[in-house]
């Protein structure tokens, strides 16, 4: 009897010993894996690695990739040696329908649902592509699109408009939103839009390709707009940033010049929009799929069969968190009181106080 149950005991190990020896000779592949995530209550994508108290969506992603076996322990430990790279390091509470994260995986048999199993339920594996062996998704990304959902009431403008939930906006208030959006337009100097760069830093300009607001419509009484932007790249909060001058202008508490001044040397005061209404829509391969898209070994890096699946996670997780927390914390209620604390005209009036005193 006893050594019936040891010979069990071993068949079980040899078995299980099987399946991970059957998971080492697996190849390793290139892929790269399409994500959407509610970035509620996580402190952005990137993983800090020594830092657990700041939980990130990739901690959840990388402990699901050695669950289901895709990867040894070692390389969730060190990413580098899965070649892993995200296509965009989004911020603190930043959600995401169209994230890309390239790696070198062992292709098990359904791979998509193994990971998702070991995911929670607002982070989301949607597809899965073959690519090249060099591919980096950061540096063969070419453009960036960002959507970024707020309550029209922002737009109402301080001294004439009612401030609460009821407002609604109008056509006249959209064109001027949309003409001031449309100013960022083209290559500027973003240096005040971010607090990592100096005005003379090459890499603070950025190409804006296209940028504009929608129109709105009402959810659980509130009305809601969302504005688009695309772009070659973006710095640390610039997004937050160029909406919140706008919305500066457009309430009443900026002159519309401060946007051309922006882009001067002169420091500006920028207010910073609420992290909550930020989504990474999409990201754009454009010049990687005219040249491996169509080559009969690589297929493109476009996404057009899981666009329903995208669409449902934002309506199931994303555009519900933005709105709930919205009326639950009121986080861009709070923050346009804190608009009338800013200086907007302090840094223009030093330069030529200080110009005078110089002649």
């Amino acid at each position: 009897e006893e050594n019936g149950h040891q010979n069990k005991r071993l068949k079980r190990d040899v078995d299980e010993e099987d399946g991970e020896d059957q998971n080492k000779r697996l190849p390793k592949r290139k892929i790269v894996l399409l994500m959407a995530y509610s970035g509620k209550g996580y402190h952005g994508m990137q993983r800090n690695v020594g830092s657990s108290q700041f939980k990130t969506i990739e901690d959840d992603l990388v402990s699901a990739l050695v669950q289901s076996g895709c990867i040894p322990e070692n390389h969730g430990e060190d990413m580098k040696k899965m070649s892993f790279q995200r296509c965009a390091r989004t911020d603190k509470g930043v959600s995401a329908a169209g994230q890309i994260v390239s790696l070198k995986v062992r292709l098990i048999d359904d791979i998509l649902e193994k990971i998702n199993n070991h995911l929670p339920s607002h982070i989301r594996i949607l597809g899965l592509k073959r690519v090249t062996g060099g591919f980096n998704s950061k540096n063969k990304c070419d453009a960036r699109t960002y959507s970024y959902m707020l309550p029209t009431f922002a737009f109402a403008h301080k001294d004439h408009d009612v401030q609460e939930e009821v407002y609604r906006l109008d056509k006249e208030t959209l064109e001027r939103v949309n003409k001031l959006l449309a100013c960022y337009k083209g290559t500027h100097n973003f240096h005040n839009f971010t607090s990592q760069k100096g005005p003379r830093d090459p890499s603070a300009k950025r190409y804006i390709m296209e940028m504009y607001c929608g129109e709105p419509f009402v959810r659980e009484n509130i009305e809601f707009a969302v504005i688009k932007v695309k772009g070659q790249s973006f710095m640390m909060h610039q997004i937050r940033k160029m909406i919140g001058l706008v919305i500066a202008v457009v309430k009443g508490y900026a002159a519309e010049s401060i946007i051309e001044r922006s882009w001067g040397e002169e420091k500006v005061d920028v207010p910073k929009a609420p992290g909550l209404g930020l989504v990474l829509e999409r990201v754009h391969f454009e010049k990687y799929n005219r040249r491996f898209g169509n080559d009969g070994l690589h297929e493109p890096l476009e996404w057009t069969e899981e666009e329903e699946k995208i669409a449902v996670f934002k309506e199931q997780y994303i555009y519900p968190t933005i709105i709930n927390t919205e009326r639950e914390e009121k986080s861009m209620a709070n923050w346009l009181n804190t608009l009338s604390i800013h200086d907007f005209n302090s840094s223009a009036v030093e330069m030529q106080a200080n110009n005078k005193t110089s002649k």
